[in-house]
């Protein structure tokens, strides 16, 4: 098998095998190759390719996402997962699907979507502890969407027929349209990850740091953690999954 049929076949895996292997590890070293001041992730000295076929070329600002890209690599062991090249999955994303126009638009839109149903913006008044968290970790973040962007955001306490004011979501697909490729593909993914808009944006603004918004996040779990309990195997598995996606999102964009 050739490095660039392994590498589509490693982005082609369904989700009911998609912690399971993919294939064998073939390379033998994963490194970081740089020509004119950009940087490339090398397979036994070939070059890493998207699943669309393009070379994942980082720009000189973004020479730390090279070196994770390697490291995910570079770490598998005997079988190749999926759900291990966040980093990998992530630049891909920005490099195949976000620098076409008709993709961003509508990208947007699917984004500005999840405005009507922001987990932050649902407050509940029992239990207590639930109640903590939501004043801890919601209210502040969207007094912050508030007065930096100067928009109106509605909070409910129901599910049904809620919405948020179109200037507001107008407001926002501005703010997003000024995004540029990483800045899009970090947003998608944090957004898709916490089911919040604005803990995503908060995130891409550097207003919050992964703990933060995963914190923000995972509201809801933490209020039913400290009422009843953890349960293995599947609070723990999402507490580090969470921070594990929202961290490849902010490591997109680092510059250094």
């Amino acid at each position: 098998m050739s490095v660039d049929e392994a590498i589509t076949n490693a982005f082609l895996v369904t989700e009911t095998n998609r912690t399971e292997a993919t294939m064998k590890r073939f390379w033998k070293n994963a490194t970081v190759g740089q020509k004119d001041g950009f940087y490339t992730v090398l397979l036994d000295g070939r070059p890493l390719k998207t699943p669309s076929g393009n070379v994942l070329v980082m720009p000189p600002q973004k020479s730390l996402v090279s070196t994770l890209i390697a490291a995910e690599w570079e770490n598998q062991e005997r079988l190749l997962k999926h759900h291990a090249l966040p980093m990998t999955a992530l630049a891909s994303r920005a490099i195949d699907a976000m620098v076409d126009e008709t993709t961003r638009t509508e990208v947007r839109q699917a984004l500005l979507d999840y405005l009507d149903t922001d987990t932050i913006c649902f407050h509940e008044d029992y239990p207590p502890q639930l109640v903590e968290l939501q004043i801890q970790h919601w209210d502040p973040l969207l007094s912050w969407a508030r007065s930096t962007f100067e928009v109106e955001l509605h909070t409910f306490d129901s599910l049904l027929f809620n919405s948020q004011p179109e200037a507001t979501k107008s407001k926002m697909d501005q703010i997003m349209s000024s995004f540029d490729h990483w800045e899009m593909a970090a947003m998608e993914r944090a957004t898709y990850t916490t089911k919040s808009f604005i803990i995503a944006l908060a995130l891409v603004k550097k207003h919050l740091s992964v703990e933060q918004a995963a914190l923000a996040a995972q509201v809801e779990v933490a209020s039913q953690i400290q009422r009843w309990g953890e349960v293995e195997d599947t609070h723990d598995v999402d507490y580090h999954d969470v921070r594990r996606l929202l961290g490849s999102a902010a490591c997109l964009l680092c510059s250094t």
